[in-house]
């Protein structure tokens, strides 16, 4: 049965990161065989440019018959003053909402090589892993929002079975982990986070007695996040909580460019994508950092196309490679020899990819 992977490309950096990642990609279809359909559509400013429009229905319609999506980044300054729902970025929100992706999945485990790239001293990473669960479609994003020329408003809202269905998410997870999940709030200000509390408590009294459930404030998880970071497991929170917490989280793994995401939904395709942004200023350099879209890869065979074997394959190789000192420009404060392009971090994990 063949299986069809819709490849967004996007802006800035997004087409180099994504054509290293889906390198991997077909390495892996050939060597197990698999019927594998790539489709190329636009997204984002490129979108933008073409047809008018961030998210073309063509686009859309290709990713909602998909049995995955693997997207590279959007956005870049010279959309800056577009309409707000013409922007980049709302592509990837209308997205997210059409395919009714609600769960964001961020896995956060540094590789020792890389200690020194973060800011934190080496003996603070020791032990660090775990994943990240941001709610996707609901909170300030997506509430009413308005401007005048003398004020503004966003809105966060929450129901009862949003939140209820990422607890679940982070429940199921924290199963075939260590069983403990904090839920990250700001309960002691915002009635959204008090029925966010409220909800969590009963999700895991009475569905997950097994798990440890602990509650931190987002001013105190920022801080823990820093000060013990091996201390987690399962991290759940909200869209705007998840959004500032996970790219802080990227600093434990010493870049951005080195981390994955999925973004999953009830049912229907995975959306699978970098947590880096579009970078305009390193565009067409060949120094921007693919790991991080690599491992995309790795969650979209473990997530989407059911191969956890490959999905272990690719996420050794990446690890192989850094190893044995291959480092983009990003991670080059790691070790004295002159960084590797992005084509050249891609071979390294072609050259290490055993299935």
């Amino acid at each position: 049965m063949s299986r069809t992977v819709v490849v967004l490309p996007g802006d800035g950096i997004g087409p180099e990161v994504t054509a290293q990642a889906i390198r991997v990609l077909e390495a892996v279809a050939a060597k197990l065989d698999l019927a594998l359909e790539l489709l190329e559509a636009p997204i984002g400013g490129a979108a933008f440019d073409a047809v008018g429009r961030p998210l073309p229905d063509d686009t859309l319609a290709l990713c909602r018959a998909a049995d995955a999506v693997f997207l590279g980044a959007v956005g870049g300054p010279q959309w800056a003053d577009v309409a707000v729902e013409l922007r980049p970025e709302q592509a990837l929100l209308d997205l997210r909402r059409s395919l009714g992706l609600f769960a964001n999945l961020r896995p956060v485990k540094p590789h020792p090589e890389l200690a020194a790239a973060s800011p934190l001293r080496p003996e603070r990473l020791v032990g660090v892993d775990m994943i990240i669960i941001r709610e996707l479609t609901g909170g300030i994003y997506f509430g009413k929002r308005g401007r005048s020329e003398s004020a503004a408003f966003d809105t966060c809202e929450y129901s009862v079975s949003e939140v209820e269905r990422i607890c679940r998410v982070a429940g199921r997870l924290a199963l075939e982990r260590r069983r403990k999940v904090t839920s990250v709030d700001k309960a002691n200000v915002l009635d959204t986070s008090r029925l966010w509390r409220e909800t969590a408590i009963r999700v895991f009294t009475t569905e997950f007695p097994e798990i440890e459930l602990e509650h931190l404030y987002i001013d105190a998880a920022a801080m823990h996040l820093l000060s013990r970071p091996a201390d987690f497991d399962v991290i759940v929170t909200d869209n705007m909580f998840g959004d500032i917490l996970s790219d802080e989280a990227s600093m434990l793994a010493g870049s951005l460019g080195v981390l994955p995401s999925a973004s999953l939904g009830a049912a229907g395709p995975g959306l699978y994508e970098p947590i880096h942004g579009s970078a305009p200023d390193i565009a067409g350099r060949d120094i921007a950092n693919p790991c991080g879209a690599i491992l995309s890869i790795a969650m979209l065979l473990r997530h989407s196309l059911d191969l956890p074997d490959a999905a272990d394959a690719v996420e050794l190789a990446v690890r192989d490679a850094l190893e044995t000192g291959t480092r983009t420009a990003d991670l080059a404060v790691t070790g004295g020899a002159k960084p590797t392009g992005t084509a050249g971090f891609g071979d390294a994990v072609l050259a290490r990819l055993a299935l």
